[in-house]
């Protein structure tokens, strides 16, 4: 990739992380910056349901990261991967397609992965900011035994075409291609993802981020909260929603997202 955010957007973007400016583009700051991402950065596709422009330009993504917001995987991947660059990691992007809970793929270019090499390395880590339960660390790309992570064990295994099966606990996840990509090959399935009532992020509306005990997830209007004491929901009122967004997700808005449902008859999938 070419640099294309500044050295000021870097600063930003790492301000909002609450990560130092790396002294080196190492494994080590890697590993930092991911956890860090993930604790800091919500999943979340609110844009969606507020009628919000979704717009696969870096800059773009970037400034709506350092502007408080997060994303969904386009989006975070699609900033980290301009932020990784400007801090001199050799990033790639990767299209994969996502395994549905009916047991299918979804379709092309379903989901964005970066493959990712440090300063004086040519080891290619894989690295995801944005697919709700996955690896709280960079995995190794061409290790195919099983790797520990405090999300559970994951594995790569290669596939009869020569893709990658990212495998959770023994579950597939999703099904990397290793061609290079550009991010405006994934426009397509973003516009998929945000129009289609195929889509999961068209059905509700879904905010998420890794906290240090689990996860607090608002899900529509439930509030829910995984730890050591386990799972918790609670149902919020609508004057209650705006507040949740601001205390535990660190997202100001002014107006609560709704979910647009759409009507499979208007849609070509």
């Amino acid at each position: 990739m070419n640099k294309i955010i500044s050295s000021a957007d870097a600063d930003a973007y790492l301000a909002r992380i609450g990560v130092e400016r790396p002294a080196v583009p190492d494994l080590a700051a890697l590993r930092e910056l991911h956890i860090r991402h993930l604790h800091a950065v919500p999943f979340e596709n609110l844009s969606i349901h507020l009628g919000e422009e979704i717009v696969l330009d870096p800059a773009a993504l970037v400034a709506k990261v350092t502007g408080g917001r997060g994303g969904f995987c386009y989006e975070l991947n699609g900033a980290f991967a301009a932020l990784l660059d400007a801090l001199g990691y050799r990033v790639t992007l990767l299209a994969a397609r996502v395994m549905g809970p009916e047991g299918r793929f979804g379709p092309p270019f379903d989901h964005l992965a970066l493959q990712v090499r440090t300063a004086g390395s040519d080891e290619p880590w894989l690295v995801d900011v944005g697919f709700g339960r996955n690896s709280h660390y960079p995995l190794r790309f061409d290790e195919r035994g099983e790797q520990a992570d405090p999300a559970g064990p994951f594995r790569l295994a290669e596939t009869a075409d020569g893709d990658l099966d990212l495998l959770r606990e023994g579950d597939v996840q999703y099904r990397i291609e290793r061609r290079s990509r550009e991010l405006a090959d994934f426009e397509g399935g973003c516009w998929w993802h945000r129009t289609s009532p195929k889509s999961l992020f068209t059905k509700a509306v879904i905010c998420s981020r890794l906290t240090g005990t689990g996860r607090v997830t608002l899900s529509d209007r439930t509030l829910v909260t995984t730890g050591a004491t386990g799972r918790q929901e609670l149902p919020l009122a609508e004057e209650e929603v705006l507040p949740a967004f601001r205390e535990h997700f660190g997202i100001a808005l002014d107006r609560a997202p709704q979910a647009r449902r759409i009507p499979e008859e208007q849609v070509v999938p």
